[in-house]
């Protein structure tokens, strides 16, 4: 027989032990879901998955994206499990983020960036799915895509796909300093801002040969302004904090207000650390100058 004491003290010590794993595993969850919702706010989620005009719930869907394919609405992100993504797993999650596909195994509408989110890292994706699992739960139906025939056949995205789509993760290049890396993985993944700098093809597809070289057919078709070294129709001449300053309170070297699709954004960079701001300028700041595209 094992004495009462041994058992006492064999009681406690499993105990302890499941008291401080539990204690670690919620410090783990927290700490996750706070590099998550810094990644939400930068990436400004909001921007697309909040009705705004409608006034409707953060993260919960609803606001109309007009293209010329027709037009989308932001789904509900939130964990309500029959409206919004509460039912996906964090596979589902990373599935749609790195291969733009839904829970279901199809193809998403590439007006959902995830040709960008796609460079994403592994961990980033995680924790952003942490982040939006710890949110509350919305039930709010958002209305169905109206897209023009015939770009509502889903299955006509493979050959987009192949022609337009790289999976990710972005790799750092060799030769160029973390903070370098830094602000491209930043720009180009996280913050996509090749998704509204970049012109696109008729397909839709991003013109990577004029990568950053802005387009009067944005977002809403606003004009996105060109944001390389081209020092006349560019942002040659601006210096790293002028830059930095944009992504922090938009305002120009000039003293002008960014434009109406830009405001949005920086309604997201402004929560990057000064560190992270900083390395997107410089980032952007070493862009090789092309000219604006033509309307």
């Amino acid at each position: 027989m094992v004495p009462c004491r041994v058992l006492t003290r064999l009681a406690l010590s499993i105990s302890v032990a499941l008291t401080a794993s539990i204690a670690t595993a919620s410090a783990a969850d927290d700490a996750a879901i706070k590099r998550g919702a810094y990644l939400a706010a930068v990436a400004d989620c909001a921007a697309c998955h909040t009705d705004k005009k409608a006034k409707g719930p953060l993260l919960a869907g609803g606001r109309a994206l007009d293209t010329p394919f027709g037009t989308f609405y932001g789904p509900n992100i939130t964990p309500d499990p029959d409206t919004g993504i509460g039912k996906w797993s964090e596979a589902d999650f990373h599935r749609a983020m790195r291969e733009g596909k839904n829970n279901e195994g199809h193809f998403m509408f590439p007006v959902f960036p995830f040709t960008s989110f796609t460079g994403m890292s592994d961990q980033d994706i995680s924790d952003l799915y942490a982040y939006l699992m710890s949110r509350k739960p919305i039930k709010h139906d958002v209305p169905a895509h109206q897209v023009k025939f015939p770009f509502g056949w889903r299955f006509l995205l493979l050959g987009w796909r192949i022609m337009f789509f790289s999976e990710g993760p972005l790799q750092p290049v060799a030769g160029q300093t973390d903070e370098w890396n830094r602000g491209r993985y930043l720009a180009e993944a996280v913050v996509h801002c090749e998704e509204c700098h970049t012109p696109r093809n008729a397909l839709g597809g991003l013109d990577h040969k004029h990568a950053f070289a802005g387009t009067p057919h944005g977002p809403d078709d606003n004009d996105a302004p060109d944001i390389t070294s081209d020092v006349k129709d560019g942002i040659g001449d601006w210096k790293l904090d002028d830059i930095a300053e944009v992504l922090e309170s938009g305002l120009t070297p000039s003293g002008d207000s960014v434009g109406e699709g830009m405001t949005e954004v920086v309604e997201g960079t402004a929560r990057l650390t000064e560190a992270d701001r900083r390395a997107i300028a410089v980032y952007i700041k070493s862009l090789p100058p092309l000219p604006k595209t033509p309307k």
